[in-house]
């Protein structure tokens, strides 16, 4: 409070008000004086609880639950009383950090939780803060984590991947796709349109292939920096990964990993020049001469630049190199 008097005047005082600190200010103060964001960790906490609802609400999980005792799939056959038993669906959550979408799936009956999370400090938290988490959150490491011995069956996966390791988090997804129905999670926005771009595009890349071979890609919504402490320096956006029909490539799916790779790591090259040893292999087996390994690259697709090529064409490319 502060005053000031002038002769032959009433004294004024002019009163300085600190806001009072709102009830959403002050639990965002409490989670950053119980749970520190580590740089190394790529650490963003999320803060919007609405948008924390849109993304736990952007999980699609069958009401009813997904598996079923004595029967071979969702059907509900073969059970040795005739009935339907079925169990919540599995969702693992990656990094729930301070339980921001923690607190909105373990509301959802139809979920049965797992949380994997390698921070300490986080562990430590959701402890404290979720009793309902009792018995679920599992301190450590995604990407080293056994996954067979956690989930004996399917398993949906969710979450606010750290921006640092997220194409390591997408390549185990790969290796466990026959198990993983449905992916929801918070990225980098160019991450994400990357993934989620068509052929034609300079952002589309290896992820974007390797990952539309088997998943429905869906861009969701964007998400700006002031929704997280600390905030980072790019936007963020979310995405869902839906599992396809597709049961395999119908090619050598080493081979087609190593084209896809190979090609994209000289992007700028057609396909004739980026793919050159793979197409002198061919040769090589096949015993051609320099004509005949001519009239091969003479066709059509080697004139092209990777990035022309969708998932189909790359899968034709690969038996024409094998």
């Amino acid at each position: 409070m502060s005053g000031h008097k002038v002769k032959g005047s009433t004294t004024i005082f002019i009163i300085f008000a600190t806001p009072a600190e709102s009830e959403e200010d002050g639990r965002i103060s409490r989670i950053n004086m119980e749970v520190r964001a580590k740089k190394a960790l790529g650490q963003h906490f999320l803060t919007d609880r609405s948008i924390a609802e849109s993304i736990v609400a952007a999980l699609r999980l069958p009401e009813n639950g997904s598996d079923v005792i004595g029967g071979n799939d969702t059907a509900g056959e073969g059970t040795p009383d005739g009935k339907t038993t079925r169990f919540p669906s599995q969702v693992l959550e990656i990094g729930p950090g301070t339980g921001v979408l923690s607190q909105y799936l373990l509301q959802r009956p139809e979920a049965d939780l797992k949380m994997i999370e390698i921070d300490t400090e986080s562990v430590d938290y959701l402890h404290r803060h979720f009793p309902a988490a009792a018995g679920r959150v599992i301190p450590g490491d995604f990407l080293k984590l056994d996954l067979d011995r956690l989930f004996p069956g399917d398993f949906n996966v969710i979450g606010n991947f750290p921006y640092n390791i997220s194409s390591q988090i997408f390549f185990r997804i790969l290796d466990f796709r026959e198990r993983i129905p449905q992916v929801v999670c918070m990225i980098q926005k160019e991450v994400a349109e990357r993934i989620a771009e068509k052929p034609g595009s300079k952002t589309y890349g290896i992820l974007s292939v390797f990952l539309q071979a088997w998943f429905d890609i869906e861009y969701l919504f964007t998400v700006g920096s002031g929704a997280f402490a600390p905030p980072p320096k790019v936007q963020s956006a979310v995405i869902r990964l839906t599992r396809n029909s597709r049961t395999n490539l119908g090619c050598d799916e080493a081979l087609f990993r190593s084209i896809v790779k190979t090609s994209f790591g000289q992007r700028r090259k057609t396909l004739r020049n980026s793919l050159k040893p793979v197409i002198a292999a061919k040769a090589s087996r096949e015993g051609w001469d320099a004509g005949r390994l001519g009239e091969f690259t003479s066709e059509p697709v080697f004139d092209l630049r990777p990035e022309r090529l969708g998932v189909e064409d790359f899968i034709a490319l690969t038996e024409k190199l094998s």
